[in-house]
């Protein structure tokens, strides 16, 4: 079973093989002999989500002394645009791999190779189908999360009503945990809530908004909608700023990023489920650390479940500090 940490949490174009990667050295440019060196690979690098990541990760490698190499594609969440990433940093000569799998499977054999290669492994947000090379996963409780946006989507729309959920796509492990435990609940507590079959956006504000448009004209009597990333949040959004709908249609969005914290106070997005990125950031490389220095490696926890918190219109002046750094 996760170990939860006792913290108070806000709970992707192809890139070619030749592509010259960018690294972002915590300590001296070069770096030294002795000095701990740690590859951090995001899902994507734009996303704000991790952004939120890279501030925190920076920060943390400063404190501990690690040379950080930060690296990843900036416009497409996808296993085809982060492969090159991950097979350049396994050549770099790094002491361990902090990775966001953008697919559990197809970054299964990176992983197999880095163990193969005595390169620890740290997954973050999302991880790989066998995890039993990995030192530690860490991730914010998903299943909750997707609970807890069926209780407040029920909450808001009285009980019942038409509701679509946007996840990011079928291989990805945390959208479908949130997917699978917003349906849950449905299931055992919320059944007057009629979910339409999931859509998938994969990461693309443009195709969340395809999306819903297209329900909107199918669907006149949709009530509420339940995006399960930030970028599907964004497209949902302007889908319906475009249809004036935002004061028929109930948007609960994952994440907490600051465009989505203005549409919250403008009325467009009705409630967020927050994550601590920059927590699952910090934790990741103190794992990394100690796995490699053995300093500490007696408190790694095979996995850690960071909790999640619901930002609504009404608890928004406690809760607007979970909004993610940028």
């Amino acid at each position: 079973m996760a170990k939860t940490r006792p913290v108070i949490a806000a709970a992707a174009g192809a890139v070619s093989l030749g592509l010259v990667l960018s690294a972002c050295s915590s300590g001296d440019p070069g770096g030294s002999e002795d000095e701990v060196k740690i590859a951090f690979v995001p899902g994507i690098a734009s996303d704000p989500f991790f952004r939120a990541m890279e501030i925190a990760a920076k920060d943390e490698a400063k404190k501990l002394g690690i040379e950080l190499i930060w690296q990843g594609a900036s416009d497409e969440y996808s296993p085809e645009s982060q492969l090159p990433f991950v097979d350049s940093a396994l050549t770099q000569g790094v002491d361990a791999l902090v990775l966001v799998p953008t697919d559990a499977d197809a970054l299964q054999p990176s992983v197999d190779k880095a163990a193969s290669m005595d390169i620890p492994v740290v997954t973050v947000d999302t991880t790989v189908s066998d995890t039993s090379t990995l030192v530690s996963h860490i991730t914010g409780d998903n299943h909750d999360g997707g609970e807890r946006a069926a209780e407040e989507m029920s909450s808001q729309l009285d009980g019942d009503g038409k509701v679509l959920v946007i996840s990011a796509s079928p291989t990805n492990t945390t959208g479908t945990q949130r997917v699978e435990g917003f349906q849950d609940a449905v299931d055992s507590a919320y059944d007057g809530l009629n979910v339409l079959p999931v859509q998938y956006a994969y990461s693309e504000p443009a195709k969340a908004t395809t999306i819903l448009n297209t329900t909107l004209l199918e669907y006149s009597d949709l009530e509420g909608v339940f995006a399960v990333d930030g970028t599907s949040c964004t497209g949902a959004a302007a889908a319906l700023r475009s249809a004036k709908a935002t004061d028929d249609v109930n948007l609960i969005c994952y994440d907490a990023y600051s465009n989505q914290v203005q549409d919250l106070e403008e009325g467009v997005v009705s409630a967020l489920i927050a994550q601590d990125p920059a927590e699952e950031a910090r934790l990741a490389l103190q794992y990394a650390y100690a796995q490699v220095t053995g300093e500490g490696k007696e408190d790694i926890e095979r996995e850690v479940v960071i909790p999640n918190v619901v930002i609504n219109r009404d608890n928004l002046g406690e809760t607007k500090k979970y909004q993610y750094a940028e």
